[in-house]
């Protein structure tokens, strides 16, 4: 008998606990990186979380659901908009937006600039009261609500995408039926990721949050239903 022979039973079997049974070794694909033992988002009772304060905002995510993972991830959005500030200008009815540029001193088509001074003439003078002047902010409507858009981008592989499925879930944990929802200022709904082949599936989604600023009564003339 060879005495150099050695027994090499547990060093296979410690092996496919890292990488699984199968002749792939790729790192991002081994179970160890995809431990269930303490991972979040596996249930919607148990999510992983965002939080979004300010819009219009966009969150990507690109990762993977299924094999040697979850089958299913769950992202809950937490919508707490700060009103002081925004990256886009909010119309108000019956209003529009102004563009208030400080460095073309120009005369342009006979108009001459003007001189702004935001801290004089704080109180009505001659009839004319003082502007109130919001840099980046959103205006006030009752019964806001603001848009959730979501969007599948797709990975380009036809055959991983058929198999791949992103929902909207409210905030009571049922299904969306649309790809698009309103919710108010200070809300939470849920994203769901789910794989539906028993197979590694990466994803590309996008999230707007805030592409849209409206009052309840235009929210509930459309066809989506509410988060409320």
């Amino acid at each position: 008998m060879d005495e150099s022979a050695k027994d090499v039973t547990q060093r296979i079997l410690d092996r496919h606990i890292i990488y699984g049974s199968s002749d792939d070794t790729n790192p991002a694909y081994a179970s160890s990186n995809r431990s269930l033992n303490y991972a979040t988002g596996g249930s919607i009772q148990s999510p992983e979380r965002d939080r979004v304060s300010i819009i219009p905002y966009t969150i990507n995510y690109k990762d993977t659901v299924g094999l040697f993972g979850k089958e299913n991830h769950f992202i809950r959005i937490d919508v707490q908009i700060n009103k002081d500030y925004a990256f886009a200008c909010f119309e108000e009815p019956g209003w529009e937006c102004a563009m208030i540029t400080e460095k073309d001193l120009s005369v342009l088509n006979t108009y001459f600039p003007a001189e702004l001074y935001e801290d004089k003439d704080l109180i009505t003078e001659n009839t004319y009261d003082p502007a109130l002047i919001r840099r980046s902010s959103i205006g006030g409507i009752a019964d806001a609500f603001i848009s959730v858009d979501l969007e599948n981008l797709k990975t380009g592989n036809k055959y991983i995408d058929a198999w791949f499925d992103v929902r909207i879930y409210t905030k009571d944990r049922q299904e969306h039926p649309y790809d698009k929802m309103y919710v108010r200022l200070n809300d939470f709904f849920y994203i769901g990721f789910h794989a539906r082949n028993t197979r590694r599936l990466p994803y590309n989604v996008q999230c707007v949050i805030g592409q849209e600023y409206l009052s309840g009564a235009e929210v509930n003339a459309m066809r989506y239903s509410l988060c409320r």
